[in-house]
């Protein structure tokens, strides 16, 4: 969690100029420990389950931040280089960058993908 104006304006920053993050009270940043998963789960763990790790309790807090009332932005464009040297981490690997606080304006739903283009085969409707 970043809540110094100045990490979050170097995470802006590494983030390709994406100003909110600055902006935003508070700055989430959820990372994969690939070495930690590879130890009880070797390449797979290092390479895969730290990345669906990480997104997970991604996912999680943005849902518990959203239950709260908050605004979130799921930022995935960004240097991991860069960032991990905002946060003081080499061994990590910055996964997704979440902006947190209250939302300036409710955007417009954005357009999903039907039901069909998901999943394959005969998939029940329900009218």
């Amino acid at each position: 969690m970043v809540r110094d104006q100045a990490k979050r304006k170097a995470l802006s920053e590494a983030a390709y100029g994406q100003s909110f993050i600055a902006e935003a009270p508070v700055s989430l940043i959820f990372c994969a420990d690939p070495e930690r998963s590879s130890q009880k789960y070797g390449k797979r763990g290092s390479d895969l389950y730290c990345l669906q790790d990480a997104t997970i309790a991604g996912v999680f807090a943005m849902l518990a931040a959203v239950d709260l009332g908050l605004a979130t932005v799921w930022v995935g464009d960004f240097d991991e280089t860069k960032v991990k040297q905002v946060l003081d981490v080499e061994s990590m690997r910055p996964v997704a960058i979440f902006s947190v606080g209250y939302a300036a304006e409710e955007p417009q739903p954005s357009p999903r993908r039907a039901i069909e283009e998901i999943f394959q085969g005969d998939f029940p409707h329900t009218d």
